[in-house]
């Protein structure tokens, strides 16, 4: 989402803790949209890294050889429902999960952030809706917190009436960065990016911020270049 500021996307790369890693950048969500293959392309060229993309509608050989030789797997946003949709179809899904079980990072944003969750907070079908995800990660997950006006009461709302398990929101330009199926780090590329835990006691909602880390030039001196320290230095739940 910020072209211009590439933080996350060095944290990121930074943290498979290799000097040239193979990103491989899936743009179903988007129905592989050139565009956002080619705005792909430009940013990651500019990073050390060995950047590649997945369109399922050409691709013909072994998918499964393809993700192996993948650091990262970058998923972009788009529409959470049909992208999902079509991952079962190739059965990349289960792919995926046999991937990050044997350590390559998976990540993304917007469609490309829920997907991962039990429940994902998705306008896939018009309005912002409940819909269930791969369910590698446990909860709900909801993107743009603050970028979309209807998120935060529509998330809301949901949880309360329990459509939605409770979850994280995220902010754009903020990072849920998660060890195997635990929360170690929150970080941004923003200063003022947050992220939030949401749930409920009773019928009243909830919403516990998040310790989140800046990876802006301070921050990024004592965190070695936006690596993450090898123990969490905040609490995971």
């Amino acid at each position: 989402m910020e072209p211009e500021n590439l933080l996350l996307d060095r944290y990121v790369l930074n943290s498979t803790r290799k000097s040239n890693p193979t990103v491989c950048f899936l743009p179903t969500a988007s129905g592989d949209s050139e565009g956002y293959i080619d705005r792909f392309y430009t940013a990651f060229s500019t990073l050390p890294c060995r950047p590649r993309h997945l369109s399922l509608s050409e691709h013909s050989s072994d998918l499964l050889e393809f993700v192996k030789e993948c650091d990262v797997i970058y998923v972009g946003g788009g529409n959470t429902r049909n992208m999902l949709a079509t991952w079962r179809l190739f059965k990349l899904d289960s792919m995926l999960y046999e991937a990050w079980k044997n350590g390559v990072i998976l990540c993304g944003l917007s469609a490309g952030a829920i997907c991962w969750f039990e429940q994902g907070h998705t306008d896939s079908d018009g309005d912002l809706s409940a819909m269930d995800c791969l369910g590698f990660l446990s909860g709900s997950c909801t993107p743009h917190y603050d970028g979309e006006p209807e998120r935060r009461p529509s998330f809301h709302t949901l949880i309360q009436q329990r459509q939605l398990s409770p979850g994280y929101a995220v902010d754009d330009g903020a990072a849920l960065h998660f060890i195997d199926d635990d929360l170690a780090y929150v970080v941004s590329s923003r200063p003022t990016a947050q992220a939030y835990y949401v749930s409920t006691e009773g019928d009243t909602i909830v919403e516990r911020p998040l310790d989140t880390q800046f990876l802006g030039q301070t921050r990024c001196r004592t965190m070695k270049s936006s690596r993450p320290p090898d123990r969490p230095s905040f609490p995971a739940k």
